[in-house]
């Protein structure tokens, strides 16, 4: 199997898909790997490093063109070469596979692409959340770097310190934090707010979710609201956040107000599949801040929870800073790198277990995250997103 690692295009990307002991796992199995040059800089990584682990770098565009790759892997960059058609042969033996983070289901005329060039593709965030997937899920190590970083960036932004600080010129009140939606970025920022020394709360709209609060030292929020659609899951069939109705969205956030209003930082977290990001802090709930608190929206790049999030913008309201970052896992390159690589390994270890690429649409790993395949959309939900988007 030869495989590609590409450099990412995206000015802010500063992560790489694979690190040198991923290339060297896979060469130990086989797997011819060609680096595009540079592919690894942002992360820290020499291109001198993938050649130890036995990794061929890419020096020219021209050269690229010629490497004649079965497998292609990216973090976010989409691939369609030149001159591909649609592969109606063997389909368990493809001519070129793609795999990357491009979610096909909030933008589907992606994959749409990778159809019309012929490309078999993969996307890494569909994984599907089961036992045996558990060692392939991006979504997962991604968050965890997210909700770590979005703590240090309230840190660094609030006008007081986050612990508790008894001191000769008189006792220091902690930073109070509220972190809305307990998912793994949720975790993680209510861990790393706890040991920086802030009080935490938290609250999501998964009952089973509260446990895993307590279990980190802060206060779950028993929000509880009663109407006729407590009894709808909170979670769809794959294991992510579902839709609520409006009307449970609207009393959540009218319960949710006295405690935004009392926090110095919120983080938000909250996202669902393919949809805008639902709606958890108003206007009206912002204006009820003290001046000078914190608003850390991870869920800038769908729309925002926060309804004065901007993506990658900094805005003042009231004296309440809000701040959406798309890019934290980019700027903690070096461990993002690690964990993706890792993620991204155990994948196509499953993908090629014999070295050799198998697509076996039996799978319940394989068919959840296969996009496109002989030139079709095979994904059920990508399709239907796509029909949604054309119409």
């Amino acid at each position: 199997m030869r495989l590609r690692l590409l450099r990412e295009q995206a000015p802010t990307e500063k992560r790489v898909a694979l690190v040198p002991k991923g290339v060297e796992r896979l060469s130990k199995n086989g797997c011819q790997v060609f680096v595009d040059l540079n592919a690894g800089v942002g992360s820290g990584i020499k291109n001198e490093a993938y050649e130890s682990a036995g990794a061929q770098i890419i020096t020219e565009a021209d050269q690229a063109d010629q490497v004649q790759a079965d497998l292609v892997v990216s973090v976010g960059h989409t691939w369609a070469p030149k001159g591909s058609e649609p592969d109606k042969g063997d389909n368990n033996k493809p001519s070129e596979v793609f795999v990357g983070v491009f979610d096909p289901l909030w933008a589907p005329e992606r994959a749409k692409e990778h159809a019309k060039a012929g490309i078999t593709t993969f996307s890494l965030d569909l994984v599907p959340r089961i036992t045996r997937a558990q060692s392939m899920d991006v979504l997962s190590s991604m968050a965890t770097i997210a909700g770590y970083e979005a703590v240090l960036l309230a840190a660094g932004r609030l006008p007081q310190m986050f612990p508790l600080m008894m001191t000769a010129a008189g006792t220091l009140a902690p930073a109070k934090v509220l972190v809305l939606g307990a998912g793994v970025a949720g975790l993680t920022a209510i861990g790393t707010a706890r040991r920086l020394g802030g009080v935490v709360d938290a609250y999501d709209v998964r009952s089973e979710a509260a446990e895993q609060i307590r279990s980190l030292g802060a206060r779950a929020l028993e929000i509880a609201p009663s109407t006729n659609e407590d009894a709808k899951p909170t979670t769809d069939k794959s294991g992510y956040a579902a839709v609520q109705s409006e009307d449970k969205a609207q009393t959540q956030r009218e319960m949710l107000a006295s405690y935004v209003a009392d926090a110095d930082v919120v983080i938000t977290t909250a996202a669902v599949p393919g949809r805008r990001s639902p709606l958890l802090v108003t206007t009206e709930m912002v204006e009820g801040m003290s001046e000078g608190s914190i608003v850390v929206d991870l869920a800038a790049e769908r729309g925002g929870n926060c309804e004065l999030t901007k993506p990658d913008q900094e805005v003042n309201h009231n004296g309440v800073t809000i701040l959406g970052p798309t890019d934290l896992t980019s700027k903690c390159a070096r461990h993002s790198s690690q964990m993706f690589s890792g993620n991204l390994v155990a994948f196509l270890e499953h993908l090629a277990p014999d070295g050799t690429i198998d697509v076996r649409l039996d799978d319940e790993i394989l068919s959840a995250m296969l996009v496109a395949h002989q030139g079709e959309i095979v994904h059920e939900a990508v399709a239907a997103a796509l029909s949604e988007k054309d119409s």
